[in-house]
């Protein structure tokens, strides 16, 4: 049975995720060519020149810069650092985020009249279930290692600060999985046997701060989907191979 602190969670999560440009609104990711071109859905002639993201129309094709909420006519420069972002322009519903990943500049487009989003009712779960808690222990590591990972695109790359490890039990077996600082608590980035048929391609779960002697409590009914979990546009980071769960984790966010 739901207990009302997870029933109160599950509802501020889906009513906070179908915001008007939200990550349920994303339609497209598309990199910046060398030379002046068009991308899909958008107006304007894209490009990237060195350090630089450009885009050229005139007032009549309808791009709205947003610093100024004025028209674009003309020349319109960016540079970016590296995994920044910045919400660009307008081209009516559509918010045009810049991003720069991997070296290479690209536009995210959020809809508010995506069918992703106007269509949401709330992500499905797993009823909630005992059975998925978890007492553990955590260990942390004298220096944070700093690990290379995958991420949903291709052509991004990521990093993963590792703090420490969590080892506890889950369905009659040991685990242990490595976790990353979120403020006070950790971040667990993990794969389970559930992926890609009731559960999305991989999950993330925060784990209150550890007490005084490393204890945790991991309870996977609040297992939540990445962003790239409702949409192929999404840059998000896969967990590392080491945070493989070898059972199916019946618990939390299921796939949109």
């Amino acid at each position: 049975m739901a207990n009302s602190s997870w029933q109160q969670f599950r509802d501020h999560r889906n009513q906070s995720l179908p915001s008007p440009h939200g990550w349920l609104s994303l339609t497209s990711l598309q990199w910046l060519p060398n030379e002046p071109g068009k991308l899909d859905g958008v107006p304007g002639l894209w490009s990237v020149s060195g350090e630089l993201a450009k885009v050229s129309a005139t007032a009549q094709d309808g791009l709205q810069v947003l610093s100024s909420e004025a028209p674009l006519d003309g020349e319109l420069r960016a540079e970016l650092a590296e995994n920044e972002s910045v919400n660009w322009l307008r081209f009516g519903t559509v918010l045009i985020e810049l991003a720069k990943r991997g070296g290479s500049y690209a536009i995210r487009t959020r809809d508010s009249a995506a069918p992703t989003l106007n269509g949401f009712k709330g992500v499905p779960t797993f009823d909630y279930a005992d059975e998925f808690i978890a007492d553990g222990q955590f260990v942390r590591y004298p220096t944070p290692q700093l690990r290379e990972i995958a991420t949903a695109n291709p052509r991004v790359p990521g990093q993963a600060e590792i703090v420490g490890e969590i080892s506890f039990e889950l369905a009659g077996q040991s685990h242990t999985l490595l976790a990353q600082q979120n403020g006070d608590d950790l971040l667990v980035n993990f794969h389970d046997t559930s992926n890609g048929e009731q559960t999305a391609g991989w999950r993330f779960l925060t784990v209150k701060a550890p007490d005084d002697a490393g204890a945790v409590q991991l309870d996977f009914n609040y297992a939540l989907n990445w962003p790239s979990g409702f949409s192929a546009f999404g840059t998000c980071p896969r967990p590392l191979a080491e945070n493989t769960l070898d059972v199916p984790v019946l618990a939390g966010e299921k796939h949109l």
